[in-house]
């Protein structure tokens, strides 16, 4: 069943992916609310209505449908309405307006509230030290008896492609409200593996750039610290989503569907794998780093040893040339007729001597 929704997604965002869903439509709900969907016995109805009118729909049919409300970016005023109208906690309201949170999930009487963070990998042409290659955004999910309200933050993340995906298969849709919650934590997750996957190409061109430096200059450091800087911003992403997807597959509660808490170890398990490969990519870009700090510490100690060559080579004639200036009228060989060119002479041929040496030990 989870390998038909999956498939069903990815095919219904395949449909949406030349789609701009950042600006959502206005709607009778406010500008914020991108659809209000009532579902009975997993079959969305066909229609639109209020929120207030849709949730007096569901509970007229006892437990046997739910409505799913989806907005973007709502404000405090557009949000208070449907925050009244279902209880809804206002500290949770208030983390789902202003957003900056981290994953986390908190239960509010019989209301869930979970946040996940959303990240897109952002195409370049080329790594640069400015270069932004993950791009995040936030999914607030309140779950209820009989409701569940998605506040969407960002302008990727569309949960479009997911609802279509859902609909087509409409026995999982009939567990309620814990299977859209699911699924909205399965496919962020699906898109973390896919982030990741994309990554791993950057950090490979890095450490190929690295350790095929023939000239010693290492790579630009800018640049591997940018990569590190992003990937630590996946982390924060993925790495505190494990305690509330362990809650969600582990704690029994009457909102979650037992048959659905069994799908969330499988969510669990794919972040897991996400997580280690994330922390083996920040170890292995801390070894770039080190490399590459440590081919430029021995390209400048290889300058310096040829400048101190050089300086000594020079040091020959210098202090030769600086005797034999002296104004002096008794000094040795001063008037001799092969005095200049012996002199010339040593000092080419202890020159030479000097830098054969410095040749034979590797500094030249």
């Amino acid at each position: 069943m989870i390998h038909n929704l999956r498939k069903a997604v990815r095919l219904a965002d395949r449909r949406h992916r030349r789609v701009d869903l950042s600006h959502p439509a206005r709607s009778p709900l406010g500008s914020a609310v991108v659809n209000c969907v009532v579902y009975l016995d997993g079959v969305r109805q066909v229609g639109h209505c209020p929120a207030d009118k849709a949730i007096e729909l569901v509970r007229k049919k006892h437990g046997k449908g739910f409505v799913w409300i989806g907005l973007h970016e709502p404000t405090e005023a557009e949000f208070a309405g449907i925050a009244e109208l279902f209880g809804l906690h206002p500290l949770a309201v208030e983390d789902a307006v202003h957003a900056h949170q981290r994953p986390k999930l908190d239960r509010y009487d019989d209301t869930l509230f979970t946040v996940l963070k959303t990240v897109r990998y952002v195409e370049h042409a080329e790594l640069t030290a400015t270069s932004e290659v993950v791009e995040t955004g936030e999914i607030m999910v309140f779950t209820g008896p009989d409701f569940v309200i998605t506040v969407r933050h960002g302008g990727h993340g569309s949960l479009g492609p997911l609802r279509e995906g859902l609909e087509a298969t409409p026995e999982h849709l009939a567990k309620g409200p814990s299977a859209v919650l699911h699924a909205i934590a399965d496919h962020v997750v699906d898109h973390y593996v896919e982030v990741t996957t994309a990554m791993e190409a950057d950090v490979d061109a890095v450490e190929i750039e690295v350790f095929s430096d023939h000239h010693g200059r290492g790579a630009d450091a800018g640049r591997i610290y940018q990569l590190k800087r992003e990937l630590l911003e996946l982390k924060r992403a993925v790495a505190p989503l494990d305690r509330p997807l362990q809650q969600l597959a582990e704690q029994p509660s009457h909102l979650i569907d037992p048959e659905i808490r069994k799908y969330f170890r499988d969510v669990a398990d794919h972040l897991t794998r996400v997580t280690e490969q994330v922390n083996a990519f920040g170890e292995l870009i801390n070894s770039i780093l080190q490399a590459n700090i440590a081919q430029i510490s021995v390209a400048q100690n290889e300058d310096m040893r040829k400048i101190t060559s050089w300086a000594a080579i020079l040091a020959v004639p210098t202090m030769v040339c600086g005797v034999y200036g002296m104004n002096f009228d008794h000094m040795p060989e001063l008037h001799w007729t092969y005095g200049y060119p012996l002199v010339l002479g040593f000092i080419a041929t202890a020159c030479f001597l000097i830098h054969r040496g410095f040749r034979r030990n590797g500094w030249l």
